[in-house]
């Protein structure tokens, strides 16, 4: 049975999913490129953590970090790899754009790699309805990333 709900990225049955997630991040994009936030700075009261659980079993995480009042930035989508191809992350995009909109968000931005390992994740979001946009809070044009932002309504 596949659930997913807010908890705490500190939860003491994360450790595969963020390093994983930390792994992903670091196998072809250099370091200077690199925005993740680990699991002490997603544990913030500005940012919203989810996690899809089989079973009870975790295999997939998502976040949103709000940068003003109609802005918030998806951040740390990750399905581990023995579970992907079963539409995990499409379903947990959905439910992040559904909670987003309940907060009150009018936009969703996020940065993604430019590199292979992104293609998949550049797909989802293009066709979920994301378009390029130039750097947000704090970010700066970098080669390596690629900046998508969407109208919630």
């Amino acid at each position: 049975m596949l659930t997913i709900t807010q908890e705490s990225p500190l939860g003491a049955d994360l450790g595969l999913l963020f390093a994983r997630h930390t792994a992903d991040m670091h196998a072809d994009t250099p370091p200077e490129s690199i925005h993740m936030m680990d699991a002490g700075k997603l544990a913030s009261p500005h940012i919203r953590f989810f996690v899809i659980r089989d079973g009870g079993v975790p295999v997939g995480m998502g976040a949103f970090k709000r940068i003003d009042d109609s802005h918030a930035e998806i951040k740390s989508m990750h399905v581990l790899a023995e579970n992907r191809g079963r539409g995990l992350s499409k379903r947990m995009l959905d439910h992040l754009l559904a909670e987003a909109r309940v907060d009150g968000f009018s936009r969703l931005s996020l940065e993604t790699g430019v590199q292979p390992t992104f293609v998949a994740a550049r797909a989802l979001y293009a066709k979920a309805g994301f378009v390029e946009c130039g750097p947000f809070e704090g970010y700066v044009p970098d080669p390596n990333s690629v900046f998508l932002t969407l109208r919630l309504r």
